[in-house]
């Protein structure tokens, strides 16, 4: 909750200065005098009600989409061995990193992977795949689990949403301020919005969108980092290396685009690539590992 609270009043932090400075430097004056003024402070509302709202509601019905789109199945009764410990190790590591007791679930898929997502830390759902108990021996799938925990632990799924609602209110309010712009300095239109503004405006929400999207993965990537040395506190640095390199020789296949972020690991990138991935390479998160950053 206070994380929420955080990110809440620091959200709201950045409308109420953005408008301030918007003011200040008479932005607001200088559309008004073009001719059909902005109404800045009701869009800043509009934008931040838009840009958090969708994140929240991503994040509330996190668990329950993840189930339809992976046709995850969570473990209620033990069918065998395996799915028992499946449900004591998530135990013991929940317990052991101050959480809650989360979902857990088997979906079916041939290559490795596995995510966490939910609503809060004590709420949450870690789910791994058939291919990843198939391929990893029990000391790599705990390691793996470890990960997911440390995820959920870390609040990753709470702060990832509201930091991609945070970047949503921005897209959605400068490019509207870019579209009034255009189409009333420019293009002279004084008779209400035109086609410019709303051309202008898909324009500038789809530029400013794909660099909104390189904050949040640069996000996602640190806390890719964190999340690896969760777990080798939780089951020791040799392990979590250990499926590391496990993963570097299956071929990863995706998650949907949704649960990406809160996947074991992501795609091979480099050059600009890179910079839209949601995953730092293995190479170096196992030269993290090694080089004993977990321990900070």
């Amino acid at each position: 909750m206070k994380r929420i609270i955080l990110f809440l009043l620091t959200n709201l932090a950045v409308v109420f200065v953005l408008s301030i400075v918007l003011q200040l430097l008479g932005v607001d004056t200088a559309l008004e005098q073009q001719g059909g003024g902005l109404n800045l402070q009701g869009l800043l509302i509009f934008a931040a009600v838009f840009g958090m709202g969708g994140s929240f509601i991503s994040l509330a019905i996190s668990k329950w989409s993840a189930k339809r789109m992976t046709g995850a199945r969570v473990i209620e009764e033990p069918a065998d061995p395996t799915e028992r410990w499946l449900l004591e190790t998530v135990r013991r590591q929940a317990q052991k990193a101050g959480i809650g007791m989360p979902e857990v679930a088997v979906f079916d898929a041939s290559e490795p992977n596995a995510f966490a997502t939910g609503m809060s830390r004590d709420s949450a759902l870690v789910a791994v795949s058939t291919g990843l108990l198939h391929a990893m021996s029990k000391d790599e799938v705990e390691a793996v689990l470890g990960h997911e925990i440390s995820h959920v632990a870390n609040g990753d799924m709470v702060t990832l949403a509201l930091i991609q609602g945070v970047v949503n209110t921005f897209v959605i309010f400068l490019s509207r301020v870019v579209g009034h712009v255009v189409d009333r300095v420019i293009l002279k239109n004084d008779r209400g919005h035109g086609v410019g503004f709303f051309v202008t405006t898909m324009a500038a929400q789809l530029v400013l969108g794909i660099l909104a999207s390189m904050i949040v993965m640069w996000f996602s990537r640190q806390r890719e980092f964190r999340a690896d040395a969760g777990s080798a506190r939780l089951e020791g640095p040799n392990k979590m290396i250990a499926a590391l390199e496990k993963l570097k020789l299956s071929h990863q296949a995706p998650l949907p685009d949704q649960l990406a972020a809160f996947g074991i690991s992501g795609g091979p990138g480099d050059g600009l690539k890179r910079l839209f991935m949601s995953h730092p390479p293995l190479e170096e998160r196992i030269a993290a590992l090694q080089g004993g950053e977990w321990r900070a």
